[in-house]
Parts: C-alpha cells; sequence; structure tokens
C-alpha cells in the first residue's frame, strides 16, 4: 500500500451514525470497528460499541477516517480533525512523523498499539493534529 494523508474525524460516541451518514451521502465501502473487538474494554464497558476505526473508501478515490473520542479522552468540538498519514512504508512514514512532532506536542509516541500497528498523535508546531499509522506490514 502507498502512504495515503487523509482527514481523521473525531466523535463524541456517534461516529457510527455519522459514517453511515457520510456513506449515504458519498456512496463507497465503510468499514467499522469497535473498541470492544479490539479487546480495548472490560465485558459490559458501556464504550465497547463505541467506534475505535471506522474508514470510508469511495469510488470517487475519496476516503474518510473517523472514531469516537476513546474513553478517558475528553472531545472538545473546534479540534475534532486531524490529518492522518497512513501506509505501510515505515521509513517514509517515520520520516514523516520525526519532521512534524519536531517542535510540536506528542500526545500519543509512535510505538506499537494493542491492534498492531505503530501508531502515534501529535501536534505540530503550527497547531495541527497529526495521527501517523504504520501498518503491522511495514514494521
Amino acid at each position: 500500500m502507498t502512504s495515503r494523508l487523509n482527514p481523521y474525524i473525531s466523535f463524541d460516541g456517534d461516529a457510527r451514525q455519522a459514517m453511515e451518514f457520510y456513506k449515504d451521502v458519498f456512496g463507497g465501502t465503510l468499514a467499522l470497528n469497535t473498541y470492544g473487538e479490539a479487546g480495548g474494554t472490560e465485558a459490559g464497558d458501556a464504550s465497547a460499541d463505541k467506534i475505535m476505526h471506522a474508514m470510508l473508501e469511495t469510488d470517487s478515490g475519496f476516503t474518510l477516517m473517523a472514531g469516537d473520542v476513546p474513553p478517558g479522552m475528553e472531545h472538545r468540538p473546534g479540534t475534532d480533525i486531524a490529518v492522518s498519514l497512513s501506509g505501510d512504508d515505515a521509513t517514509e512514514l517515520r520520516g514523516y512523523w520525526d519532521r512534524l512532532s519536531a517542535g510540536g506536542t506528542v500526545s500519543v509516541p509512535l510505538e506499537e498499539q494493542m491492534w498492531g500497528d505503530v501508531f502515534g498523535m501529535c501536534t505540530d508546531r503550527f497547531g495541527i493534529a497529526w495521527m501517523v499509522n504504520i501498518s503491522e506490514q511495514g514494521s
């Protein structure tokens, strides 16, 4: 897979409904993964059915990603869109990460996550939020 750059929207519990709406608008294929499916919640946890990651890929070539804010994190309207960089070229994506995070703030260090990929979140020195995900095939 080549690297891709696309918007990533954070929701406060209604990511499923929003992404289903966007699928109705743009068409395409929608993949939804919950926190419960990823093993990131305890049995009976209310957040188990929340969306950890959703991806809509359209026939027009649009990609839109989203998820509900992780348990324990605050949803802050106005800061709910980040730019996502993802792919399997670890060298390329780590280079982007190094340059984007330099002089900025790292909120999630670029390291292996519970779903097996290497992932990090930072805000660059201009206040733009970035998510970098290196798929497990590239690690």
